[in-house]
């Protein structure tokens, strides 16, 4: 599933742009998220002129890393990576069929790992997580303005 937002009206931040791909699950569907992140938004950038700075590009690799990272670990079965560029931000949801709400562990900075939701609460505008009847759709939004801050405050 493709939207191009070709023709659509308003200026060219503000066409909606998205794409989803089913992921396999492994170790090797997360380099694969993140390559086709990359490859979603440079596509975005070519043809609808989105700007999408460095920061933004690395942040939704970031956060697609550890969104994936988190439904291939813990929800058995395939796991449907969908992006969208919408009301200045990207989108990144992950469905997995996992219907437990993941949660962030508390601070500890003597832990090692564990930090992957830490971080995209962090870098994330907004942050959702809906339980469905079949799993969950965990969606993080990264601001595409440079000025916007990282988090969510």
């Amino acid at each position: 599933m493709e939207s191009s937002g070709k023709g659509c009206a308003g200026p060219p931040n503000t066409r909606p742009t998205a794409t989803a791909v089913p992921l396999a699950g492994g170790n090797s569907c997360i380099a694969e998220a993140r390559h086709f992140a990359a490859d979603f938004l440079t596509r975005a950038q070519a043809d609808q002129d989105v700007v999408v700075s460095a920061r933004v590009m690395d942040l939704t690799q970031l956060v697609v890393s550890e969104l994936v990272t988190n439904a291939s670990k813990y929800a058995p079965g395939p796991i449907h990576m969908e992006l969208r560029i919408a009301e200045a931000a990207v989108e990144v949801t992950v469905r997995d069929s996992r219907r437990a709400r993941p949660v962030a562990c508390a601070v500890d900075p003597h832990r090692i790992g564990q930090h992957g939701l830490e971080i995209v609460l962090a870098v994330a505008r907004e942050f959702q997580v809906h339980v469905e009847p079949a799993g969950k759709r965990v969606t993080a939004h990264i601001s595409l303005a440079e000025d916007a801050g990282s988090g969510r405050g």
